[in-house]
């Protein structure tokens, strides 16, 4: 469904793709849309970066993890759902995020959103690099309040082995995951609907991953709405707007 719908609209200059994302959100229902725009409303907020277990938060609120390679574009995504341009930190050096960083999501906070250390390349030592992926393996296998797991995956190269490390980890944890394809501005219109269809059967063959796979840029704005909306369906209690 959002493989057609890009190859339409990718080219168009970002002024008037916007328009078009508009007249195409009944692709995936106006009501959905509503409670994820009525969820970014509310202004984010940086809570705490984490190292340890913990130190997690224990107030009980639900929570849902942004995970990828690094470089796949985590905080330019985060930035673009928020509407807040210097909420996540962007950097040009690949692996800068270092922590669990926490952020609010909607009124009073009801949701938080964890950014997570980009797995991959890192200009880091090798103890530091291994104690990212221990705490990311140890908070991905018994976090209660976690709700999903956003696995971001470039657009234009697939889904690599890191990849499917995490992803068989949560399969084995039975954590709920959902893909994301990040950066579909940068791949010709042939080659995103390629990546898209091999990349969602994959996803489709394993047990823990939620079957709809969100086409996104950060630059453009394709599937921001969709992704609000797919964050907004996990709230709890679910703001009206």
């Amino acid at each position: 469904m959002q493989g057609t719908r890009l190859t339409q609209v990718l080219g168009m200059t970002t002024d008037s793709f916007a328009a078009q994302v508009t007249m195409t959100i009944p692709e995936f229902d106006r009501a959905t849309a509503a409670q994820g725009e009525a969820l970014f409303r509310a202004q984010s907020t940086f809570v705490k970066g984490v190292v340890r277990v913990a130190d997690l938060p224990q107030d009980g609120r639900a929570e849902v993890a942004f995970a990828g390679r690094s470089n796949v574009g985590k905080s330019s995504l985060i930035n673009a759902l928020t509407g807040q341009k210097s909420l996540a930190r962007v950097s040009v050096t690949p692996g800068r995020t270092r922590e669990l960083n926490f952020f609010t999501l909607g009124k009073d906070g009801q949701l938080l959103l964890v950014d997570m250390p980009g797995y991959g390349y890192a200009r880091a030592t090798k103890a530091e690099v291994k104690g990212w992926t221990r705490l990311i393996r140890d908070y991905l296998k018994g976090r209660r309040e976690l709700n999903r797991v956003f696995v971001l995956i470039d657009a234009r190269h697939g889904l690599k082995e890191n990849d499917r490390e995490i992803m068989t980890l949560m399969d084995e944890a039975a954590v709920s995951y959902q893909g994301v394809l990040t950066k579909a501005d940068k791949p010709k219109a042939e080659e995103l609907a390629t990546n898209e269809a091999k990349v969602a059967a994959e996803l489709a063959k394993r047990p823990a991953a939620y079957p709809q796979l969100i086409v996104t840029s950060a630059r453009s704005g394709v599937g921001i709405p969709e992704l609000r909306a797919a964050i907004a369906a996990l709230v709890p209690n679910p703001i009206v707007p």
